[in-house]
């Protein structure tokens, strides 16, 4: 075999044309969308909500809002976790500079530009993209509020346990184990001291006792796989009908879901309220409405939510709920006659037929939404610090989800991924096609 040529370093040319830079032409997915977002004036809106957050001749050239967000939907569409993973993928990008709306000539948002866009506007703007884009699935008729299901998933947070300190005193983990010590006579502990003496005593990381002094929200919480971290914990409600997230909150990591299913329920009913043209309550924080929207007739959700007080919120609510009972024996009801009828009546919808379909919708629905914000979406490890920021960048990713939802439902693909293996699968086959029309003929 003859021995190949020897690389050789490559001197560019001084003049390149453009349209030579485009051989390819633009991504169709990416189309698809810059169409979608312009036929329902995506810019005119978001340049008008942030107007506040902008002077006329005051600081640096800013980011234009729209190409802000399209950022982050491009984020959750490449599956990139951080901003200046982002930055880059889109400065090496053609296709996603066209969908930005910048030449080649233009300079593409730095890492940094994005960070100080995202502190500059608030979290009440984020979520007013995400109901726009919940608005835009209303009109196409993905969206139906009538069943709502409800899960939560542990995010780890931009944290470390070792730098956990006290809250009393502000001591650190070594500092304190020092300090016990010495309460038992030993004056100097050299580190191989402290580890044996911390190894053999009776431990426990409390959340009222210790915090981390980065990001003081972040909670020591038990992950998924049993591993101890500090962590958010991510709340979702998705409609049964359509899949689309109807809202999603980020608690504590340490907060149970009995307390936690009362916000995110609430914020998923006020936006389906919204969407239906009512007035929403703007105070019910934390509170389930009375009187439940016209649609939102059930909620679906597993075992970790099932207790007496929810079901019966729920019940008062005039809400069906269908809530996987864990076996707790026989319990008492003395004194308890309104929760036991509510408690009942969920084990007869849980024991239904409809009621078991709904259960099973969990896995194609809820988890669904897991998979595509958290593991493809680049978002189960945060590189953020602070709820408020995680959240801004959650209801990006949420919000980019439920645009996939329209595309998925045009264009039989949701990610640039999909739609360039629908391409292939379509290349292939017309070749298929083509060669069997061939051997006819011949």
């Amino acid at each position: 075999m003859a021995l190949g040529k020897a690389r050789k370093k490559q001197q560019g040319s001084l003049w390149v044309e453009t349209r030579q830079l485009e051989a390819h032409g633009p991504n169709p997915f990416y189309e698809q969308i810059n169409r979608i977002l312009e036929k329902r004036g995506f810019d005119r809106r978001v340049e008008r909500a942030c107007r506040k957050y902008y002077a006329e001749k005051m600081g640096r050239p800013s980011l234009a809002p729209g190409i802000y967000f399209r950022c982050f939907l491009a984020g959750y569409f490449e599956g990139i976790d951080s901003e200046r993973g982002i930055a880059y993928r889109v400065a090496d990008s053609l296709s996603l500079r066209r969908f930005l709306g910048l030449n080649w000539e233009e300079r593409t948002p730095d890492h940094s530009t994005l960070s100080k866009t995202r502190r500059l506007l608030s979290l009440g703007t984020h979520k007013a993209v995400f109901i726009w884009m919940l608005r835009l699935l209303a009109k196409e008729g993905l969206l139906s509020g009538k069943t709502v299901g409800i899960d939560a998933t542990t995010l780890e947070a931009n944290a470390a346990l070792k730098s956990l300190v006290r809250r009393d005193n502000g001591a650190s983990y070594d500092e304190h184990v020092a300090q016990l010590m010495k309460a038992e006579g030993v004056e100097a502990p050299t580190a191989e001291q402290r580890a044996r003496f911390d190894r053999k005593r009776k431990k426990t990381l409390s959340n009222q006792e210790w915090v981390n002094p980065h990001d003081e929200e972040a909670r020591v919480t038990q992950m998924k796989d049993g591993r101890t971290h500090l962590a958010y914990k991510a709340e979702h409600a998705v409609d049964f009908e359509g899949g689309a997230i109807l809202a999603v909150t980020v608690q504590p990591g340490d907060r149970g879901d009995c307390e936690s299913v009362h916000t995110t329920l609430c914020q998923a009913m006020n936006a389906v309220v919204d969407l239906a043209g009512r007035k929403a309550d703007p105070d019910a924080v934390g509170e389930i409405p009375q009187v439940a929207l016209g649609g939102v007739e059930e909620v679906v959700m597993d075992k970790g939510y099932h207790s007496k007080p929810v079901v019966w919120v729920l019940r008062q609510a005039e809400l069906r709920t269908v809530i996987a009972e864990p076996d707790r024996g026989r319990q008492n009801w003395k004194g308890q006659e309104g929760e036991q009828e509510a408690v009942y009546a969920n084990r007869r919808c849980v024991k239904s037929e409809g009621g078991k379909a709904l259960l099973r919708k969990r896995g194609e629905f809820l988890e669904r939404s897991f998979a595509h914000l958290y593991d493809t979406g680049g978002m189960r490890r945060l590189h953020l610090r602070g709820k408020d920021n995680i959240a801004k960048r959650l209801l990006l990713h949420a919000a980019a989800f439920n645009l996939s939802l329209i595309l998925r439902k045009l264009r039989g693909a949701g990610t640039a991924r999909q739609t360039r293996d629908l391409r292939e699968a379509l290349c292939f086959w017309s070749w298929v096609l083509r060669q069997a029309a061939q051997g006819l003929h011949s």
